[in-house]
C-alpha cells in the first residue's frame, strides 16, 4: 500500500507535545492549575506544544507525549496506559517512575524493626542499611504489633514522630511521648492502608529547620539547588507548606557540591546526594527527572543537633515553579551559573507582591478556600 505512514505515540519521529497526565484523582482547583502552568512552562522549554487532555484526545495517534504527572507513576502504571507507555528515560517526562507504588512514600527512608518483619514485595533492606547514616532515627512498619515495638524502641531515645507514609505537607502527624500515647495512635491506624503502606515512626526533633535539596532536568537544561521551606498558616490555622527559597546551580547535584555554600547547606546536600544514590542503587528501574528531598535539622530528645533526610519527592511539588523558573533563567542566560528562586503558598485573601513574582493561581479552592501561589527569581550570581 502506497500513502505516508501514520506514527503512533511514543516513536521517534511523531511530533513531541506536553501533556498534564495524570491528574491526582480528586485533586483541587490550585492543583490542576499548578499542574497545567508548570506543564505549560516546560512545553516552551522544549519548544513543542502545551495540549490539553482534549486536544490530545483529538491528536494522540499522531504525537509523542511528554508527560508531567502529578504523582510518581509506577512501572506497571506506565506499562497500562499508552499515554505513559512512551517513557523510556528522564528525558521524556516530568517527575519519577518507581518499580514499586512505596517506593515513592516515606516508608523507604527507615529500615524495619527486624529481619523478619512484615514489607510488601520489592523491598530492599540494603537501602536501610545504606542509608541509616543519613537519615533520622526511625522504623518503618506494616503491622500494628511491629509498630508498637519499634515506638516503644525510640521513646527510649526521646518523644517519637508518627507519619503516614503517604502523607503530605506534615498532615496526619503526631508526636508521642510515652507508651500509652503510642498505643492509641497506633490502635486508631487503619489495617488495611497499614499493610499496603505503612507507617513511619522516627525521633521527633524540635526548633526544626528544612532544607530542600534537589536537581531537575528539562530537555538539555539542568539544574540543583539547596534551601529551606518556609510554613503557613493554613484556613484551619494548621502551619503547612509555605513556600520555598532555593539556590540554583547549573548541573546535576555534583556540580552543586562544588560551588561555595554555607555549612549547613553543604551537609544538608550532601546527605540528599547519599540518599538519592543509594535509591538508584537499591531500586533498579527508579528514573526520576525530578528530585527533591527534605533534609530536617533540630534538636534531638537528648538535646543534641541532629540532621537528616526525612523523605523523597520524584514527583511536581511545592518547590517545581521555583525549578521551572530557574530552569528559564539558564535557558534564557546561557552564561548564568546560579540564580536564587522562590515559591509562596499563601490562603485567606492575599495580594499578589510586585515583581518579581509571577502569579501561579489564586482563586477560592473548594478544599483549601481562598489562596494565592506565586513563584519568580530573586537574584542571580552571573
Amino acid at each position: 500500500m502506497g500513502g505516508k505512514a501514520i506514527l503512533r505515540p511514543g516513536e521517534a519521529g511523531a511530533p513531541r507535545i506536553v501533556l498534564a497526565y495524570p491528574r491526582r484523582p480528586g485533586g483541587s482547583a490550585h492543583e490542576t492549575a499548578s499542574q497545567d502552568e508548570l506543564a505549560r512552562r516546560i512545553a516552551h522549554l522544549l519548544g513543542c506544544p502545551f495540549l490539553t487532555e482534549a486536544e490530545f484526545q483529538q491528536l494522540h495517534h499522531v504525537v509523542r507525549p511528554y508527560c508531567v504527572p502529578a504523582e510518581t507513576l509506577t512501572e506497571h502504571e506506565c506499562r497500562s496506559d499508552s499515554r505513559l507507555a512512551g517513557i523510556g528515560g528522564e528525558e521524556d517526562f516530568f517527575g519519577g517512575r518507581v518499580p514499586h507504588e512505596f517506593v515513592s512514600t516515606k516508608a523507604i527512608s527507615h529500615p524495619l524493626i527486624d529481619p523478619h518483619a512484615l514489607r510488601p514485595e520489592g523491598w530492599s533492606a540494603h537501602f536501610g542499611a545504606r542509608t541509616q547514616a543519613v537519615t533520622l532515627r526511625g522504623f518503618t512498619a506494616f503491622s500494628k504489633a511491629e509498630a508498637y515495638r519499634a515506638g516503644c524502641r525510640l521513646l527510649e531515645i526521646g518523644p517519637v514522630r508518627l507519619k503516614p507514609a503517604r502523607g503530605k505537607g506534615g498532615r496526619g502527624q503526631r508526636v508521642l511521648r510515652n507508651r500509652a500515647e503510642l498505643d492509641a495512635a497506633i490502635q486508631e491506624c487503619d489495617i488495611p492502608t497499614l499493610v499496603k503502606c505503612g507507617i513511619v515512626l522516627e525521633e521527633n526533633l524540635e526548633d526544626v529547620r528544612t532544607y530542600s535539596v534537589g536537581q531537575v532536568q528539562v530537555g538539555r537544561i539542568h539544574a540543583s539547588y539547596v534551601g529551606h521551606q518556609t510554613l503557613t498558616p493554613d484556613r484551619g490555622g494548621q502551619l503547612v507548606y509555605g513556600g520555598s527559597d532555593l539556590r540554583f546551580a547549573r548541573g546535576l547535584l555534583p556540580a552543586l557540591l562544588t560551588t561555595p555554600l554555607a555549612d549547613d547547606e553543604r551537609k544538608a546536600a550532601t546527605l540528599a546526594a547519599a540518599y538519592d544514590q543509594a535509591a538508584v542503587d537499591c531500586y533498579p528501574g527508579l528514573l526520576a527527572s525530578r528530585r527533591n528531598y527534605d533534609v530536617a535539622c533540630g534538636i534531638d530528645g537528648s538535646g543534641a543537633i541532629r540532621f537528616g533526610v526525612l523523605e523523597q519527592s520524584w514527583r511536581a511539588g511545592g518547590a517545581s515553579m521555583a525549578e521551572a523558573c530557574a530552569l528559564e533563567a539558564f535557558h534564557r542566560h546561557p552564561a548564568w551559573r546560579s540564580v536564587h528562586a522562590f515559591t509562596r503558598e499563601r490562603y485567606g485573601e492575599t495580594a499578589l507582591p510586585g515583581p518579581p513574582a509571577q502569579l501561579v493561581y489564586r482563586g477560592d479552592d473548594e478544599q483549601e478556600g481562598p489562596m494565592i501561589k506565586y513563584a519568580g527569581i530573586s537574584s542571580h550570581g552571573g
